[in-house]
């Protein structure tokens, strides 16, 4: 079922690396009937990429680990064991920016793409949709210090195997969505992927 929402006025609070919208609007509700006016703030992030590299040969996964300002005050380190992730800039394709980041972030390769789902990272303040993918790589030619200088990254990329990765996952030690999820979808496809990419 398709409901009805009103959007009253949209005014922008802060352009800088992100942008920051302030919306006013209203929504129907279940029960019936228009809700009352609201007024919520929305990072604009737009979409992004996320996947996860992984080496069927070896069975092995690619992990990388960055400082993030987000995990500051809320993790017990701000240095995140993550997969490779990158925004879709306009007219950028996902498989695009996929073997970018692979390359940016692992110093690999991309030689193979499958899907795994799209989500939303945090639709109650963040437009951002992200899809996500397993991608193939060879797990030799990937590892070391990585990131691009002039965007402040210093990322450590590592392979590991994908045992030990979902390992880390139990433990808790990997705490990102992307991760998270695409861990958990290799965790079980994990047979089925090794057969199509033998």
């Amino acid at each position: 079922m398709h409901y009805r929402y009103q959007l009253i006025d949209r005014e922008t609070c802060y352009r800088g690396f992100f942008r920051l919208d302030r919306l006013h609007l209203r929504h129907e509700c279940f029960g019936g009937g228009m809700g009352p006016p609201l007024t919520r703030e929305v990072l604009l992030r737009g979409p992004a990429v996320a996947a996860l590299p992984y080496d069927p040969q070896r069975d092995r996964c690619v992990l990388i680990e960055q400082f993030r300002v987000g995990a500051l005050e809320q993790a017990e380190t701000p240095w995140l064991l993550e997969i490779v992730a990158g925004i879709v800039e306009s007219g950028e394709s996902p498989e695009l920016v996929v073997g970018r980041e692979l390359r940016e972030e692992t110093g690999g390769e991309l030689q193979a793409l499958v899907p795994i789902c799209r989500l939303f990272t945090s639709p109650g303040g963040c437009d951002e949709s992200l899809s996500l993918y397993c991608a193939r790589v060879d797990s030799a030619a990937t590892g070391g210090i990585h990131g691009l200088a002039e965007e402040g990254e210093d990322i450590r990329a590592f392979a590991l195997p994908r045992e030990a990765a979902l390992g880390l996952l139990a433990e808790g030690r990997i705490c990102t969505a992307p991760a998270v999820v695409a861990l958990q979808w290799l965790a079980l496809n994990h047979v089925a992927l090794r057969q199509q990419w033998r």
